[in-house]
């Protein structure tokens, strides 16, 4: 059976290394702000958790609160957990995409240094699919977290409007499961795409040995 070469792969050649291409610079730039902020996002949530407890059990004075504050608390801590959400799950999507620029900046750096055509495997249809799947996912959970402050701001404290936040929280929740489904596919992706570079390079290393260098 032939050994795989390098043609098997969508590839663009260069005489130097291209570097990191855009989503790869942004994932080099953005991972740790993303942990900071997922750090920060959990946080407040549970603060705010322990206060809605107090407040629901009656502790430290809190039974004087109104049932109204209860339910805003509830919508709150949720949006900021959602906040917290995302910004980890962002974190974990930027760090695939800062492997993937490290790949392709080492690899096309070898080769460069060898003198040889920089070849580098173009976009996988993987890594497209891994890029729109985060967006959504993103989308979901940001645009969740802001819908519970918006739902939290409008509770009045009749019967109608506690009753509709309890469902519009039910709601959410749904959406925040499938957003964390998306991202969980996400990530999927991406780790498929890292395989594929991995591959590539693999074999690309292989076939220095029998090329000439590049005039």
């Amino acid at each position: 059976m032939p050994a795989a070469t390098s043609t098997e792969f969508r590839i663009a050649s260069f005489t130097k290394s291209p570097g990191r291409n855009m989503p790869q610079n942004l994932g080099r730039m953005l991972w740790f702000p993303m942990w900071l902020m997922a750090a920060m996002g959990f946080g407040a949530g549970f603060v705010v958790a322990i206060i809605r407890a107090n407040q629901v059990a009656g502790l430290n004075g809190a039974d004087v609160w109104s049932t109204e504050t209860t339910a805003q608390l509830q919508h709150v801590g949720a949006g900021l957990m959602f906040i917290g959400f995302a910004a980890v799950f962002a974190a974990i999507s930027f760090t695939i995409a800062r492997i993937l620029g490290e790949f392709r900046k080492g690899g096309g750096e070898l080769q460069e240094a060898t003198g040889r055509t920089v070849k580098v495997l173009k976009m996988p249809f993987t890594a497209k699919l891994f890029l729109g799947t985060m967006a959504m996912a993103m989308m979901a959970l940001v645009i969740a977290s802001i819908a519970h402050f918006v739902f939290a701001a409008d509770i009045d404290g009749t019967a109608a409007s506690l009753k509709d936040a309890e469902q519009r929280f039910i709601v959410l929740e749904g959406i925040r499961r499938g957003g964390v489904a998306v991202y969980l596919l996400s990530f999927l992706l991406g780790l498929g795409t890292i395989i594929e570079v991995l591959r590539f390079q693999s074999i690309r290393i292989r076939e220095l040995a029998g090329e000439s260098a590049a005039s």
